[in-house]
């Protein structure tokens, strides 16, 4: 049975919130659409557990988005197929999935083996944002993860140690989010959340960096680098090196979600 209030709440809310990130640039007016969406879904037919650990992904990724962010920059602006602001496609990419999960969870009388998709899909979609936010910054040069060879900051599908800890911190951070929503929204104690989120965050994460290696399209500047965009500045387009054309950054966040949300979930049938 749905709970036609509280998915007006989760529309309230998530226009609330959307709001102030339009405000703050976090988000264009897609991007805002997006929120709508998937905040409404999420919050309405997942509950409080599911929106709060929707908005930690969403609060935590903006702050680290505005983190030195004249230095990132600096150091890999030219490499991103976007800017700092989400879309309608990139909201939809790293909330959609968990909005389609909680469609289930509320339709299907809530089962935990949802809860543990959805805690893997966010944890991975957190640990991949957080990685790089600040794997940029680090002060070693990236690595890629398929080859080990030192690559430029930003490059698709490379790691650093800082990236790399910043993806468990992220996970971790979703699963005591989702582990302590639980404990007070229905009184249920759920350590196996945290185990869920963090390894299927650190495997989804993963798995994005390396279909960012190798299934990501990836373009050649007028410079002579690589880059996520298609065409340069001037509306140029820019050769494809390497990847599939349809691959974008978007679909490999989207595709390491579902991963992640697997992941998780072989770890609550395990536990």
């Amino acid at each position: 049975m749905l709970d036609i209030p509280r998915i007006l709440a989760g529309l309230v809310l998530s226009s609330l919130i959307g709001g102030i990130g339009y405000r703050r640039r976090a988000l264009t007016g897609g991007g805002w659409l997006g929120a709508i969406l998937t905040g409404t879904l999420t919050f309405g037919l997942g509950g409080w557990a599911w929106g709060l650990t929707l908005i930690a992904f969403f609060v935590t990724s903006s702050v680290l988005s505005r983190f030195h962010q004249a230095r990132k920059q600096q150091l890999a602006g030219e490499k991103f197929e976007k800017g700092g602001r989400r879309d309608l496609l990139q909201a939809l990419a790293n909330g959609g999935a968990g909005a389609l999960l909680a469609l289930a969870y509320g339709l299907s009388g809530e089962p935990p083996a949802l809860l543990a998709a959805f805690a893997g899909i966010m944890a991975t979609v957190t640990a991949d944002t957080w990685a790089t936010e600040l794997g940029v910054l680090s002060p070693r040069p990236p690595r890629l993860v398929t080859t080990w060879r030192v690559v430029e900051p930003g490059t698709s599908g490379a790691v650093t140690m800082h990236g790399l800890a910043a993806t468990a911190a992220g996970a971790l951070m979703i699963g005591v989010v989702v582990l302590a929503a639980e404990a007070i929204e229905r009184g249920v104690w759920a350590p196996w959340l945290l185990g869920a989120a963090l390894l299927g965050g650190v495997g989804g994460s993963l798995a994005d960096s390396l279909l960012g290696a190798t299934a990501q399209a990836i373009y050649r500047t007028p410079r002579g680098g690589e880059t996520e965009r298609r065409a340069a500045p001037g509306g140029m387009p820019n050769p494809r090196v390497r990847g599939w054309r349809w691959v974008n950054n978007d679909m490999v966040n989207f595709l390491s979600s579902l991963l992640g949300g697997l992941i998780a979930l072989g770890v609550w049938r395990l536990l």
